[in-house]
């Protein structure tokens, strides 16, 4: 059998999100979701790179490494805990 052409991946998942009547998502997003949430879950950032088939970390780590909303609070409490000597 013929591998699957990417575009019948993306237009089968595309119709099945609209069958099941949630947010629209994209395959695209999916893969940033899993690489976020992997950097985000402490999987070192050379696994993540390689799982997802980069050529290099650097790549894997500026365009799928998204800060997540949790991540910018605890940022700001550990900024505020060390000006205020905690």
């Amino acid at each position: 059998p013929q591998p699957l052409h990417p575009d019948t991946v993306s237009q089968t998942f595309d119709r099945l999100v609209k069958g099941i009547n949630v947010r629209r998502v994209t395959l695209h997003a999916l893969r940033h979701s899993h690489a976020t949430l992997m950097l985000a879950g402490g999987v070192a950032l050379h696994v993540v790179s390689r799982r997802l088939g980069h050529a290099s970390e650097a790549f894997t780590a500026t365009t799928y490494a998204h800060v997540l909303p949790q991540q910018g609070a605890q940022a700001a409490a550990t900024f505020a805990a060390t000006i205020n000597g905690d």
